[in-house]
């Protein structure tokens, strides 16, 4: 792509958001010499924390609503992902012949560099760092980025990336529908796992399936395809894609791919390759919860392919212990373990973060309603809880699931409350030494906070503060 293509150009970005990304790009764009509208249904005061970032630059914004001149006297318009398809403002730019374009898009059309993708329900994030810190132990420059959430946008960076160094991104479904457009897919994927999610978004899971798909659909015989052998639905994948496909399996022994065994994580080539590699052993790793298990699996093969050997996989996965809001410990309070799982936006997500623990456990959970079903998690609930404290537009809902699932048993209790605070305090007196309080909501944030990560960051508060008991 012409790096002088957007000198001058007057362009709307449409979404500042509040994790970076559309800072990130707004920085990039005016320093690539465009003249920049930013507009975002949120307010000022809403986008504070990103507009304190864009001190100084010369942007024009229109903030607590989006104005049509916008959207149509205008060369280019940068679309977040998380902008709706069906907005009439993308309608009024498609009737008046103005391109749109993604921070994602523009990403993958400027990197001169190999790009690794990693999508999933869940454990996308997780698995992302994991490859991360896998490649640098080979001491490579590596970047990171995409929907992880880092709080900039690689863009801003572009001209640092060199054709060897390895970049490694989450992609979201929302990314991915509109990278269809360019008929283009990572050179090496990773697909975690697939579940309904979005919803309210997609419409259907066939349609958040197909813009998963787009991760694989476009790739070469010469690129690699890494799926879940333990998922059903992605055994169904390689049909869609001419890369070659490896698998990783928790339950069992592949031929071409990476698996579990006695506890030692085992890599297989396949025929033509060399013989079996054990590159990691799994007590030394940090990481909670079974579902873990599977995103070393898959980091470890893909790092393994990209040139990461045992010694490598080994040292990043002794230090690794997790992203914040992943299973995230706070603190040890009274003999009480407190620990965030903010970023379990689904039902499944959720499940796992539960399954991750032993002994009596008290789960605070509830939140934005995406359209999913909640009826596995419910009865999860009943069979690993103690109490579950719900928050949120969901609370009732869940709860009825929940009393329906325990049947007439005394447990869980099912209390409510009308705030986190509220929540954290109902915890702190249902809980005794011994027991673990985990926020994982199974739902979005949308409803009471800014993003999962405000949700995260206010629960940690409340954990540690002095006065959260009484």
């Amino acid at each position: 792509m012409d790096d002088n293509i957007l000198k001058n150009k007057k362009i709307t970005i449409m979404g500042l958001g509040l994790f970076g990304g559309g800072a990130g790009l707004a920085r990039f764009l005016v320093h690539r010499g465009a003249r920049l509208i930013v507009t975002d249904l949120k307010t000022e005061a809403q986008l504070a924390s990103s507009l304190t970032t864009l001190d100084g630059l010369p942007l024009e914004f229109h903030l607590g609503g989006h104005r049509e001149t916008d959207f149509k006297d205008v060369d280019m318009v940068m679309v977040n992902p998380a902008v709706p398809k069906d907005s009439k403002f993308l309608q009024i730019a498609r009737e008046n012949n103005v391109p749109l374009e993604t921070e994602m898009n523009l990403f993958f059309k400027m990197c001169r560099a190999a790009i690794l993708g990693v999508t999933g329900t869940k454990g996308k994030s997780t698995t992302t760092a994991l490859v991360g810190e896998m490649l640098r132990c080979q001491g490579r420059r590596v970047w990171v980025g995409g929907n992880i959430g880092l709080g900039y946008s690689l863009l801003e960076r572009i001209d640092e990336i060199g054709p060897d160094d390895p970049v490694v991104l989450e992609l979201s479904s929302f990314q991915l529908e509109d990278l269809r457009k360019l008929k283009m897919s990572p050179h090496v994927c990773i697909v975690t796992n697939v579940a309904p999610n979005h919803l309210d978004r997609h419409g259907t899971y066939a349609e958040y399936m197909e813009a998963k798909k787009n991760v694989i659909r476009f790739q070469n015989p010469g690129d690699y395809c890494i799926l879940n052998l333990d998922d059903q639905e992605l055994r169904k994948w390689p049909r869609e894609t001419k890369a070659k496909v490896f698998w990783f399996s928790t339950r069992d022994a592949i031929k071409r791919g990476t698996f579990l065994e006695n506890g030692n994580v085992h890599m297989r080539l396949g025929e033509g390759g060399p013989g079996e590699v054990i590159v990691s052993c799994l007590p030394d790793v940090k990481l909670p919860g079974a579902h873990n298990v599977a995103n070393i699996l898959a980091a470890s093969c893909a790092a393994f392919l990209m040139g990461a050997r045992r010694e490598h996989i080994d040292k990043a996965l002794r230090g690794f212990s997790g992203l914040e809001h992943r299973l995230e410990f706070v603190c040890d309070r009274d003999g009480v373990h407190y620990y965030n799982d903010s970023i379990a936006t689904t039902a499944e997500s959720a499940i796992a973060g539960l399954r991750s623990f032993k002994g009596p456990l008290v789960l605070i959970a509830g939140g934005y309603d995406k359209g999913t079903p909640f009826d596995g998690f419910a009865e999860e609930c009943a069979k690993h809880t103690k109490c579950v404290i719900l928050i949120g537009k969901t609370a009732q809902k869940i709860g009825e699931l929940i009393a329906t699932a325990k049947g007439g048993r005394d447990t869980p209790q099912i209390l409510f409350a009308s705030s986190l605070e509220e929540a954290v305090r109902s915890a702190v007196n249902v809980s005794q030494r011994g027991d673990t309080v985990l926020l994982s909501p199974a739902c979005a944030s949308y409803d009471m906070f800014v993003n999962f990560e405000d949700r995260g960051r206010q629960f940690k508060s409340l954990v540690k503060g002095l006065d959260v008991a009484g």
